[in-house]
Parts: C-alpha cells; structure tokens; sequence
C-alpha cells in the first residue's frame, strides 16, 4: 500500500512510540494550562516538545511569541506553517537534554512548559534543575506517578531522590490530574500538571550540590539499608550523628532538610 503524499504544513505522521509520543487534543485541559501559565508581557517562554502545537498554538495567541525545542524533524514544517497566524514562534530542533537552558536565557531568565515524553521526564527535570537559577519556573504534564513522587513528604511510599532533589531547589506544586482521554494516543495511565519555581539561591542552604546528590543518591539507592550502611562509602556513622541524624534512620524517614544538613557537614580529612 502506497501512502500518499502529505500535504505541506500538515501533521500527517502519526505519534511515534519510540519518541514517547502522545498528542494532547482537549481543548479544556489546554486552557487550563495556558491559564496556570499566565503568560506576562516580556516574559520568555520556552515550550519542550511542542508536538502538534495543542499548547503552542493558545499560547502563542495569548502571548504573542514563544520559543520551541522539538526533536522530531517530521514536526518542523507543520508547527511553522500552523503557527504563522498565532504568533512568532522561533524552533529550536534538538534533544532537549543537548539544549543549554543558561545560554539560551542569555542573561534573561526563561520559563518552561511541556507535555514531556514519559520516557524521558526524569532526565529532563534533572536537566532543567541544573540551569534553575536561569528559569523562573516550569509546568510540565508528565505521568501522575511521576508528579505524586515529586511531590511527596518523608514517611510516603513514593517519597525517593526524585523528591528530595527537586524539593532541595523548588518549590514543587501540583496543579491538576489529566485523563487518559485527552491524549491521543491515549496512554495507559493518568498524567498531572505540575509546577515547580525554583528556590531563591539564598534560601537553598546547599553548600556543595555535588556532594549532596552523592549523598542523596546513595541514601534511596537501597531503600532498606539504614543510613550507617546506605551512605558509608561518604561519611560513616559519627558523622552521620554529628550531623544530628539518627545513624539506624532510613532515608524515606528523613526531610530534605535533614538531607542538606547531612550533606553540608564536613567530611573528615
């Protein structure tokens, strides 16, 4: 069978599983993003992976200008020709995860949005925290697991690296569950839109960033040992209690705040 050819400026390709792909379509859920945004004059948004323009198209209305990263170059063509009615929108094709976020703010912090690839939401908020000091915030949908894990407090199930890493640098806020239904392919499993604003710098207490990823990554990295054994290979368990922390304490038992005074005490010599 013989597919025809596309017509230019269409969305003609379906959603590419291997990209993680599924189109949000529901117009009210896309109010309701564009209205949790609220874009303000001169601000400068930056949408991850703009798809088929469901977001992209309301906000460009809206706001007049937006700037796109989008890696599927079979997008490129339909979002610019879609696009020319709504508003200038500048694509950046790439991997999100090569996208410098400092550079590309250049001085003028930026805020993110995104309907983020299941796949690929872990690496990407990590991404994103990395250059938190030139964002001023992001609302991404991503699963509804996912979001319940950012989210969480110490003494939750769900409560792991994930959390404390972003809680450490933002505030972390979830907005709204979104159905299965509003997605097309419709996935098997809710989503949520999230929104995170990054810490004041000042307010964040975290002497080495390093160090304190170490720390936190070696903690939830086997959730059943004690700290004493969890995090022996970076501090044994003098340290661990001069620090003010309970050596037998698990690390789901632990606030972040816990975690930042555990990371910033120094290590022997």
């Amino acid at each position: 069978m013989t597919r025809s050819p596309a017509t230019p400026g269409t969305f003609s390709e379906p959603a590419k599983k291997s990209l993680g792909q599924n189109f949000l379509h529901e117009r009210g859920v896309v109010d309701r993003i564009v209205q949790a945004v609220n874009p303000k004059p001169g601000e400068r948004l930056v949408e991850i992976g703009p798809g088929q323009g469901a977001m992209t198209f309301p906000l460009l209305a809206r706001h007049g200008a937006l700037t796109a990263i989008e890696f599927d170059r079979d997008l490129l063509e339909p979002l610019t020709v879609q696009a020319a009615p709504h508003g200038a929108l500048t694509l950046i094709h790439a991997n999100v995860l090569d996208v410098d976020f400092t550079a590309l703010a250049d001085g003028a912090p930026i805020r993110l949005v995104g309907n983020l690839p299941y796949n690929l939401s872990s690496p990407i908020l990590f991404h994103a925290l990395d250059h938190a000091a030139a964002i001023t915030d992001m609302h991404f949908m991503l699963q509804k697991e996912v979001v319940e894990r950012m989210a969480s407090g110490p003494g939750s199930k769900v409560y792991g690296r994930l959390s404390v890493m972003l809680q450490a640098y933002c505030e972390v806020t979830m907005l709204f569950v979104v159905g299965p239904g509003a997605f097309r392919p419709a996935p098997k499993v809710d989503s949520a839109v999230v929104r995170l604003t990054p810490r004041p710098a000042e307010t964040i207490g975290v002497v080495d960033p390093r160090r304190f990823a170490d720390i936190v990554r070696a903690a939830f990295g086997q959730r059943r040992k004690t700290l004493r054994n969890a995090v022996s290979t970076l501090m044994d368990s003098d340290a661990i209690a001069a620090a003010g922390i309970d050596p037998q304490l698990r690390a789901e038992q632990l606030s972040v705040a816990d975690f930042v005074r555990l990371a910033n005490h120094p290590v022997a010599a």
